[in-house]
């Protein structure tokens, strides 16, 4: 890939060359690069960010050419078509990321670029207008309260407690789940109906203490099941998410009073709750979100290796959040005249905290 030939045969740097040509080598090095493969997600979005916006603005213009004038001219159009401070900035990203892209023989920059913000006339990103939602442990609480099937009840309440990522919780493998159900370990999430196990940081692969109320109820949930998804269509593939939010989350947040939100406000009231209202360890809370290391402290710390620890804080940190009585159907039918239900006992959740 990163051979004399690959530079003359396929990057072929001549004067001339147009931006959208060039965008195009950039995707094509992305997807078969070895060092720091970037995930099938993030592609698909920064193609889309070239298809709508990117490439019928300045897709044409010579390479040489994009410079802060042309991207002053194409954050103009956007600003007038009223498009967010926010998705502003992820298109020009993607734009200096072209144009960088450019090397010769060497791997020096072609069109190196002292990018001027204020010349561009960037739009600002207020603190008000990064929308990042969260939810309260109420909230939390009426959200199960009115979720009728057991396993959106389980990933709404999982999510909670665990602070998973949407694409971790769907991702995860009941082998990646400990015997007792007190320690899920996160290798792989789902995208699109696809398993990857591209996670957002290296740190993203981890194990994640559950508090025993939930480890109880995960328990139960699985039952006999030794292999697949944690949660899975009837098929076995991975749940979509869109579907989760389009006919489960959003009609619950609106039935009880609430604005829409993403699976990811779970995540975010995880984190509030274990750092405002707990004395959680800040290396525990870390190491169960999968953040970065931030500096050599981080790398230090050998909180990974204390299971018992962490799962001592697990319990002691609590939930933030009641887990309603629930009773659900455990095994149903299909019939003549469509799904029934069986005599098998309800599978019923009585815990709060």
């Amino acid at each position: 890939m990163d051979t004399e030939e690959y530079f003359n045969e396929v990057v072929r740097q001549v004067r001339g060359i147009t931006f959208r040509e060039q965008a195009a080598i950039w995707l094509d090095h992305l997807r078969n690069r070895k060092r720091k493969p970037v995930a099938p997600s993030t592609l698909m979005n920064w193609e889309n960010h070239l298809d709508k916006w990117i490439n019928p603005n300045m897709g044409d213009v010579p390479l040489e050419a994009v410079n802060n004038l042309a991207l002053k001219n194409l954050v103009t159009v956007m600003c007038d078509r009223g498009l967010s401070a926010k998705s502003i900035g992820n298109y020009v990203q993607v734009v200096k990321m072209v144009v960088a892209s450019a090397v010769n023989e060497q791997g020096e920059e072609l069109y190196p670029r002292k990018w001027n913000a204020e010349f561009i006339d960037m739009p600002a990103v207020s603190k008000q207008q990064q929308r990042r939602p969260t939810l309260t442990g109420d909230v939390v609480t009426a959200i199960l309260a009115v979720t009728k099937k057991q396993k959106y009840f389980i990933f709404f309440a999982l999510c909670a407690s665990a602070g998973l990522r949407f694409g971790e919780a769907l991702g995860i493998d009941i082998k990646n789940v400990s015997s007792d159900c007190s320690t899920i370990a996160i290798r792989q999430k789902a995208w699109r109906r696809q398993i990857h196990n591209f996670l957002k940081t290296k740190n993203g692969k981890r194990e994640i203490d559950l508090h025993p109320k939930v480890s109880a109820m995960l328990k139960m949930f699985i039952g006999n099941r030794k292999s697949g998804l944690l949660f899975a269509s009837r098929n076995g593939t991975p749940l979509q998410q869109s579907n989760i939010l389009r006919r489960t989350l959003h009609p619950i947040l609106v039935k009880i009073g609430q604005p829409n939100c993403g699976v990811h406000a779970f995540r975010r009231f995880r984190n509030t709750y274990l750092k405002n209202r707990t004395s959680c360890p800040e290396g525990v809370r870390q190491f169960w979100l999968g953040w970065e290391d931030k500096d050599m402290s981080d790398l230090y710390d050998k909180i990974r290796e204390d299971v018992a620890f962490r799962r001592k804080w697990a319990e002691k940190a609590g939930l933030g959040f009641e887990i309603p009585t629930k009773n659900f159907v455990k095994n149903r039918v299909i019939g003549r005249n469509g799904r029934k239900r069986t005599e098998t006992p309800d599978v019923r959740f009585v815990t709060t905290v």
